[in-house]
């Protein structure tokens, strides 16, 4: 009954905090009735198991403190008889009282603590069974340190094989060569590999087969730590830390000066809506990024790569939260950050991507095009379908 009072309280805890993340998108469709109704559903559930779980471990200290008794009152009936007898002293019966009092006195503490000790176990078992989970491949004991200032961004996929789940394959064979310096755009429909891709070259995942080089170096024989200090990354999902402006810009590079952080911002073209806020860059800031808006975030999340200044760039629909306007300065940034640097962009506005050195077109984990925009439009195949679809209604 405890390990069920447990799992439904940790039912219960998911979904109190699925309806609080998502409040807005419940009222918008009128869901609060229903959210209700299923909270009380699992209440429910949690206060008949947690009724049963304390009735019947509430059992265990008086039915231990009543067979005690009984046995304290066998010693001394039996103690009686022998001392009416002469057989024992009343001394010696004293002496047996006090030493069954003393050896029942445990099991009646032990009997009492019995309820906390049960649920502990049941809770323990959810903590074990988080920690017994296959945790990231350890990086090997002689694994290469990449320097920051020494890589140079050729990157080289060579027949790599990858899935999610093993009955259903995702990438097969893929073979892409980058050369350092170059500007990459990744293009496709929803689901066909695209961040996939991006999560193997921050080796968030491991490759089921072939191998993935960044300048000749296997990425299994990098270690993690040193392979994503030369990667920057923007993604389409903004995320802040508790902390001020400040640190949150700085979060992959602690010790920069305010300076540093400034500089920054004006390139992401954060700092005007930063010195607006109430205490500028030491305005703090919750979890969720409090009263900014998905925009402003997300320059935060631009400004942060702009201060790292790394070696190879990956930007996954990086200015999809923001006006037109400042997308448009904001790439200016971005073609300035890239000149002589490896670049890697996810996009679906493909109007973003049009003076990529070459375009990866993704199509079910493969890439079925590459080249110049140009030369694809001209080759009249799947990018030119997804280009003539997204412009069509423009034209």
């Amino acid at each position: 009954h405890f390990r069920a009072q447990s799992d439904v309280r940790g039912q219960q805890t998911a979904l109190i905090n699925e309806e609080i993340d998502g409040v807005r998108v419940v009222q918008a469709f009128s869901h609060e009735e229903k959210s209700r109704l299923a909270f009380n559903a699992i209440n429910e559930r949690l206060r008949r198991s947690s009724l049963l779980a304390v009735f019947y471990s509430s059992l265990t200290n008086p039915s231990t403190r009543f067979v005690n008794a009984i046995v304290y009152l066998s010693v001394g009936f039996a103690g009686s008889l022998f001392a009416i007898a002469g057989r024992i002293t009343i001394g010696i019966l004293s002496v047996f009282l006090s030493y069954a009092n003393q050896y029942t006195k445990p099991f009646n503490e032990i009997s009492g603590v019995v309820t906390e000790m049960q649920s502990a176990l049941a809770c323990a078992e959810r903590v074990f069974a988080l920690l017994d989970m296959q945790s990231e491949t350890p990086d090997s004991a002689d694994a290469f340190v990449l320097e920051e200032a020494s890589t140079r961004g050729d990157v080289t996929l060579e027949h790599v094989d990858f899935s999610y789940r093993a009955d259903r394959p995702l990438m097969r064979d893929l073979c892409l060569s980058v050369r350092s310096g170059e500007h990459i755009a990744i293009v496709g429909p929803t689901g066909c590999g695209k961040t996939t891709l991006i999560n193997l070259l921050m080796r968030f995942y491991d490759v089921d087969g072939g191998n993935i080089r960044l300048d000749g170096h296997d990425l299994r024989d990098v270690t993690r730590a040193s392979l994503r200090r030369s990667y920057g990354m923007v993604l389409q999902d903004t995320w802040l830390k508790s902390g001020t402006v400040a640190e949150n810009i700085a979060y992959g590079k602690p010790d920069a000066t305010r300076e540093e952080i400034c500089a920054a911002a004006k390139k992401a073209h954060a700092h005007s809506s930063i010195c607006r806020l109430p205490n500028g860059y030491d305005t703090v800031l919750s979890d969720d990024g409090g009263t900014l808006s998905q925009g402003q975030k997300q320059l935060l999340c631009i400004a942060r790569v702009m201060l790292l200044d790394p070696a190879v760039l990956i930007l996954d629909e990086a200015t999809s939260s923001i006006d037109t306007m400042t997308e448009r300065k904001i790439q200016k940034a971005f073609d300035a950050m890239m000149q002589g640097r490896t670049s890697f962009v996810v996009a679906h506005r493909l109007s973003t991507i049009l003076h990529s050195d070459c375009i990866w077109v993704m199509k079910d984990g493969s890439v079925v095009e590459q080249g110049t925009h140009e030369k694809l439009l001209r080759d009249g195949g799947f990018y030119a379908s997804l280009y003539n679809s997204q412009f069509e209604a423009q034209d």
